[in-house]
């Protein structure tokens, strides 16, 4: 496996982004590999916000791991900015390589760069190991969560 290069998604990478999302225990009861109409506008609408990236790993020039990075400003903490970072993913035959690590220490980093105070996601319940990942890079489960479906 070469090096792994960061970089934003262009619209030939949302097979693979899609692939990656399909590619997850609860994903494949929610997501669809097939790019669509729906796919095209939110892909859309993700790269016209200059406040959302839609990032990709890539390695030997096939895309491996993804995730979407959205800054948020705030009043709280004192006007601080915060990454909320979602829809990690890592293509299954590639995890237990430390890419997931690699991936998420380059965003802490881009966080960092931009200014933010502040790094935070949300992760399901049901994903134990991502929770003992998280956990690992140094995250805190301080707050509870809660999402309404429409």
């Amino acid at each position: 496996m070469g090096e792994v290069i960061f970089r934003e998604a262009v619209r030939a990478d949302l097979p693979a982004v899609l692939d990656l999302l399909a590619d997850d225990m609860l994903g494949r009861t929610r997501d669809v590999g097939e790019v669509d109409a729906t796919y095209e506008k939110a892909f859309a609408d993700i790269t016209a916000d200059p406040r959302n990236q839609l990032v990709v790993g890539e390695t030997d020039g096939e895309v491996v791991g993804c995730m979407q990075l959205t800054y948020i400003p705030g009043l709280g903490r004192h006007g601080a900015e915060r990454l909320l970072v979602e829809a990690v993913r890592i293509r299954s035959d590639q995890r237990g390589r430390g890419l997931g690590r690699q991936m998420m220490t380059w965003a802490i980093e881009q966080a960092r760069q931009h200014g933010c105070g502040l790094v935070q996601l949300t992760t399901d319940k049901a994903r134990h190991d991502a929770h003992r990942f998280y956990l690992g890079l140094g995250f805190v489960a301080s707050h509870e969560g809660m999402k309404l479906s429409l």
